[in-house]
């Protein structure tokens, strides 16, 4: 997906609550996005890997920061893929409860940065009439380099990983489930793309198609 973004105008959801899901293989390994929801250029919520190859959850509202998380461990692996999930609830009283990420199943404990959201934080995503970004920031920079696949964004629930996959009863490993039901419901702005392809037509249900914002989506065979 280098120097290819893909984006969307968001309608009215939950401001306090979502998660993001995706199944990814790292090409590139330098800062890139995997999503950013933007209000401005003070006011955004990103999920992408720095420039030190570790995952980063960052929120500013009104040019404060409102979280920052950078994992300790660094992803460096380009031959296999990596499950990514964000899971949010600003509403929990604790505060390690209101940001929760997690690769391939498995919930990240340590972190090289750690600030939370004060609870019942509103922050910068599922903002009626502001764009969604999925590759790449507002203004197309620091492009995604690699592959995509099963891009979900739930909005209004905090979800556990077991509802976009599985262990293996064979292998042990993580694995794919290739039929999503949220725990509620999709939600206002909930969604799921690139679903075996390179489609940008929403499969949830919720008709929440994205749009190629520049670039060349390319259908990749890997498994």
């Amino acid at each position: 997906m280098a120097n290819t973004y893909l984006s969307r105008t968001q309608g009215t959801g939950n401001r306090q609550k979502f998660t993001y899901s995706a199944w990814i293989k790292r090409g590139a390994l330098a800062e890139g996005f995997l999503f950013q929801g933007y209000t401005s250029t003070s006011s955004f919520v990103h999920i992408k890997f720095d420039g030190n190859n570790k995952l980063q959850v960052f929120g500013k509202t009104g040019g404060s920061d409102q979280m920052d998380l950078v994992t300790s461990r660094v992803f460096r692996d380009t031959g296999a893929f990596y499950h990514v999930i964000v899971a949010i609830d600003t509403t929990q009283s604790t505060d390690t409860n209101r940001v929760k990420v997690y690769i391939n199943g498995v919930q990240e404990t340590s972190f090289s940065t750690t600030s939370y959201p004060s609870v019942n934080a509103n922050l910068e995503i599922n903002v009626s009439g502001y764009t969604n970004y999925i590759g790449a920031q507002y203004g197309s920079q620091a492009y995604y380099g690699g592959l995509m696949s099963y891009v979900a964004h739930i909005d209004g629930t905090q979800e556990l990983p077991t509802i976009f996959g599985e262990t293996d009863a064979t292998t042990g490993e993580w694995k794919i489930k290739t039929s999503i039901t949220p725990s509620v419901a999709w939600g206002t702005n909930g969604f799921l793309i690139l679903k075996d392809g390179n489609s940008l037509t929403d499969q949830s249900g919720n008709s929440n198609n994205f749009a190629l914002g520049g670039g060349t989506l390319t259908k990749t065979e890997d498994c």
